[in-house]
């Protein structure tokens, strides 16, 4: 069993930054991948990022391309999601998620272990 913790939510200025972390306790297998999905009111859950835990490829959705960045200390079991150039419409409750096996993929329903969410609110 995984279990998730996210931290690092706030308020911050439109072109400001911000970092999330996601600690994570239980065995990450070599196999995991661990992802950010956010989901703003009244919208459904929507994929930010996601990296191999051991390769540590990334892939990222379009809108944050560019802006944000997932990384991954194995050492430390964690998961961060560095922010920059944000926009009001970033505005949402970020979550932490993992998956035990496969590539990356966008789907909620692939991800096995979810964490309770961040509020990360950006400000016009």
């Amino acid at each position: 069993q995984v279990q998730l913790v996210e931290s690092g939510g706030g308020l911050v200025q439109a072109g400001g930054s911000l970092r999330v972390s996601c600690a994570a306790s239980g065995r990450i297998l070599s196999s995991y991948r661990m992802g950010w999905f956010r989901q703003a009111p009244g919208k459904e859950r929507e994929f930010v990022a996601d990296i191999g835990w051991s390769g540590g490829s990334t892939n990222y959705a379009d809108s944050v391309k560019g802006r944000f960045a997932i990384s991954r200390d194995i050492a430390k079991n964690t998961v961060d999601l560095q922010m920059n150039s944000l926009k009001p419409e970033d505005t949402a409750v970020y979550y932490c998620a993992a998956r035990r096996f496969g590539t990356t993929t966008q789907d909620t329903i692939q991800y096995d272990y979810w964490g309770q969410g961040t509020q990360v609110t950006v400000s016009s």
